[in-house]
């Protein structure tokens, strides 16, 4: 959304607001901002101006599950690329890993590498994305200034022009090696069941090397440029840590065979609000241990731990409420797998007083130290010898019938879930994506901040843009999250008269 659009955006829905407080007691957010997807944030207010409850509205909704049956399951990894043009590579991948699963063959080590080189690559680019210029700006611009300044040319202002260009250019370098990898950035055409497409020229090497190299030296600067803005002013420290940003819940992540932080492969690890490791799983299981649920205000599938059950839109370990993503798997692991990156894992348990964290706004800091570990991954491996193998694809021979596969998307874990006839041609698909897993506690921060932040009846621009701030720091992305099955979700129409007033609703359930 450019910044003319923004202005006229906000100016509408300050006129709304105004309409709604005289007559309603009611706010709205509509579009809400600086995510991936469509959504709205309706606040009601109760007769001394307070917040009786805040709703994050997800309106839209696809159907992916639904169309992909009776495809090839060899086309997955392309068609559920298409679900989002900002993390086409983690569906790609979690879709790569399902069919081995599905084929129950594994890759060669150099078809693991090179996808693995390319994922974490995506995990670089895209958290990059997110800390200067989605989530960024609340910070750097500032959370209340004009929303014509906070967004990517305001960042710019604030730390000129040549940091600008460092940013722009670091990414377009990193999205140009995964072209040169995957075959395209937005749609990657590089996983094949037991293994990759197409090895890496080995005269593109050393380019390689030293983009790695570059890459890390440029987590290192994203680090010290959080430490400069956010962790040196104490308003900003004050409202990441306060109350109205902080939920205790379980916590869920990939980990390695040595609980480190892996965002390509490993077990699930659960830990609860404690710290305490709950339960850990392979991805197979995943349905032992997650259940999804709907409410009648949302397209977004809610999900929460089985066994411990669904008590609501409540913290504590008696909820079966979690999180995924930076936050969560920070929290979830012991430690991240590369040494800058633990370094920086050390020092920000120390920051902010302790493991695990709770407060959502640390998500932003969380993700900064992931950035380091994904660009020292990348320096590892294109110092490994395996990387230029030229055997590159195991070839399938087993009779498909159920495969599961799971990432850590930059938002969080990502399951692809597919069941086959003896042909291999989809019968049933189940995609539970980060923001779903995220999607109860998403909505509690909202709930949480409006109410903590809106008082009297006082609802100024920048208010609401901090109740944003509870949604945008997981880096939602709301098209990947909206999959139902018909049936499932029921569509509400609401109708309005020119008072603004409710005349009729009408269901389709």
């Amino acid at each position: 959304m450019n910044t003319e659009t923004q202005k006229v955006w906000n100016e509408a829905n300050q006129k709304a607001n105004s309409a709604y407080m005289g007559a309603r007691r009611r706010a709205v957010v509509d579009p809400i901002t600086r995510l991936e997807g469509h959504g709205k944030i309706d606040i009601f207010l109760d007769d001394k101006g307070d917040v009786e409850r805040a709703y994050l509205q997800i309106p839209e909704l696809r159907g992916f599950e639904v169309f992909s049956i009776g495809r090839p399951a060899e086309d997955m990894p392309q068609i559920t690329s298409r679900i989002c043009g900002v993390c086409p590579t983690a569906h790609h991948m979690a879709a790569t890993k399902a069919l081995d699963d599905l084929y129950k063959v594994e890759p060669t080590p150099t078809g693991r590498k090179l996808r693995e080189l390319v994922y974490n690559a995506f995990m670089f680019e895209d958290h990059t994305l997110h800390v200067y210029i989605l989530g960024g700006p609340d910070f750097i611009v500032g959370p209340e200034a004009p929303a014509a300044e906070r967004n990517v040319v305001g960042v710019v202002n604030k730390v000129g022009v040549e940091v600008g260009k460092k940013v722009i250019g670091i990414r377009r370098r990193v999205r140009q090696m995964i072209t040169d990898l995957a075959g395209k950035v937005i749609h990657p055409v590089l996983g094949l069941p037991g293994g990759v497409a197409k090895p890496m020229d080995p005269a593109k090497l050393e380019e390689y090397k030293q983009l790695a190299k570059d890459t890390l030296d440029f987590a290192l600067f994203t680090l010290q440029v959080f430490k400069d803005i956010v962790l040196k002013n104490s308003d900003y420290v004050k409202l990441i840590t306060s109350d109205a940003f902080t939920h205790k819940t379980y916590y869920m992540g990939l980990v390695d065979d040595k609980n480190k932080v892996n965002f390509y492969d490993g077990q699930l690890r659960v830990v609860d609000p404690t710290g305490k490791e709950y339960c850990k799983f392979p991805a197979q299981k995943y349905r032992d241990f997650i259940a999804e649920r709907t409410e009648p205000w949302s397209y977004i599938k809610f999900c929460y731990l089985k066994p411990i059950g669904w008590k609501g839109f409540e913290d504590g370990a008696q909820n079966g409420v979690y999180a995924v993503a930076p936050l969560a798997r920070l929290n979830a692991s012991d430690g991240m797998a590369t040494p800058q990156a633990q370094k920086a894992y050390e020092e920000y348990f120390n920051t902010l007083g302790g493991k695990p964290v709770h407060h959502t706004l640390a998500t932003h800091y969380a993700r900064v130290v992931e950035i380091i570990q994904a660009a020292e991954r990348m320096v590892q491996l294109v110092n490994d010898p395996d990387i230029v193998g030229k055997n590159i694809r195991n070839i399938p021979t087993e009779k498909p019938s159920v495969g599961i596969g799971v990432v850590e998307a930059p938002r969080g874990t990502l399951f692809h879930h597919y069941e086959t006839d003896e042909r291999g041609i989809i019968k049933m698909a189940n995609l539970i994506v980060a923001t779903q897993n995220n999607a109860a506690r998403i909505a509690m921060s909202v709930d949480k901040a409006a109410k903590g932040l809106i008082k009297g009846g006082k609802v100024s621009e920048g208010l609401l843009n901090k109740v944003e701030m509870a949604f945008r720091a997981y880096d939602p992305c709301f098209g990947c999250a909206t999959h139902s099955l018909p049936g499932s979700t029921p569509l509400v129409v609401s109708i309005y008269n020119n008072k603004r007033e409710l005349v009729d609703q009408l269901v389709q359930g």
